[in-house]
């Protein structure tokens, strides 16, 4: 992927999804821009989907497929508002936007007040959770 950003390859899905055609429960995720695109991707392929998990990020269409928002609560980046029609959400308290990647701190991002390794281990387990039961 160009420069480790989906924008830049949106369909890219497609290609893991055809290698494994005995698998039947797919689900696709992605952090900021990142979950974004792979929210962009849900629409017109719906149908290969079972969900959409987003890491600080908010679905940029209406989709059936179930969907899981986790965000910390220090993440001045992600637009609450555009969170409202979603069911799954997970507000990690004292996490913040950059912790769910590993690149270090992002400019204009809220302090975090948890560390990196419990605000993605809080992920972790919720992401489980919602794979387990959709």
């Amino acid at each position: 992927m160009p420069f480790r950003l989906a924008v830049f390859r949106i369909n890219a899905a497609d290609e893991v999804y055809n290698r494994f055609p005995a698998l039947s429960r797919w689900y696709l995720g992605g952090h900021s821009l990142g979950g974004a695109m792979a929210s962009s991707y849900v629409k017109g392929n719906e149908d290969k989907l079972n969900g959409l998990i987003l890491l600080g990020a908010y679905p940029v269409n209406d989709s059936p497929i179930p969907t899981l928002c986790i965000y910390g609560s220090e993440d001045v980046m992600l637009d609450r508002t555009k969170l409202a029609g979603v069911t799954n959400q997970l507000e990690i308290a004292g996490g913040n936007h950059a912790q769910f990647g590993d690149y270090g701190i992002q400019e204009g991002d809220g302090a975090a007040s948890i560390s990196r390794d419990d605000q993605q281990k809080q992920a972790a387990e919720a992401i489980l959770a919602f794979l387990t039961r959709s």
